[in-house]
């Protein structure tokens, strides 16, 4: 890989799935709701370039997890990464250089919370995100499966999403807006990692990165 770092943006698309039950403490910066959390994190690139390199449509797939309170250097994630298998060789290059926090950016603070890492790896991944956010959706067939549907409720008006602005622990970076969902598939076996969590936390937060 190069170590000169080129200009580069991407934005997009990013949802979790995650043990915690609904709403997520670590979005608010506290502990996970049993202590500790497993959880599958996607994104998807709408709009991106690094230097000359293209990235538009890519996506990248990361399954983790941790014990206590990670905003609060408590504890650091143990981490697998996927990324895209269509990206030829100058995109792979470029998408671990921004999601391995080596170009600097948002995402390279964000990547000091892993501590452990047990692999990269290429294959194939869907991602599908409702226009009106009605539902999101991430898979690598038979290693994981992430699905969220909306959040809604008795006081919640008809087509309206519940959100959350300015989260304190957004994983996307500051001045967000989060709306949540509840997870109806969460299983993963992959990089020895295997749970099935559905009907818990999920939530969705565009991200918008530059650097370096």
């Amino acid at each position: 890989m190069s170590t000169q770092v080129p200009i580069w943006k991407v934005s997009g698309d990013w949802f979790d799935v995650c043990k915690c039950s609904i709403p997520c403490p670590c979005i608010f910066a506290q502990t996970p709701t049993y202590g500790d959390c497993e959880g599958v994190l996607a994104y998807h690139i709408n709009k991106g370039n690094y230097g000359e390199t293209s990235l538009d449509g890519l996506n990248a797939l990361f399954v983790g997890s941790f014990k206590g309170n990670i905003w609060a250097g408590e504890t650091k994630a143990t981490m697998a990464f996927f990324f895209d298998e269509r990206a030829n060789e100058k995109q792979r290059d470029a998408l671990q250089m921004i999601f391995m926090g080596k170009a600097g950016g948002f995402i390279s603070e964000f990547a000091k919370l892993v501590g452990e890492n047990r692999g990269v790896n290429f294959a194939p991944i869907e991602f599908e995100v409702a226009g009106d956010l009605a539902y999101w959706r991430a898979e690598i067939p038979g290693k994981v499966v992430a699905k969220a549907e909306a959040l809604s409720g008795p006081m919640t008006p008809p087509n309206k999403r519940v959100q959350l602005l300015n989260a304190p622990g957004s994983e996307t970076g500051p001045g967000t807006v989060a709306t949540w969902g509840r997870a109806v598939s969460d299983e993963v076996d992959a990089m020895g990692f295997k749970w099935d969590w559905k009907g818990r936390s999920s939530k969705h937060i565009p991200f918008d990165w530059s650097g370096p």
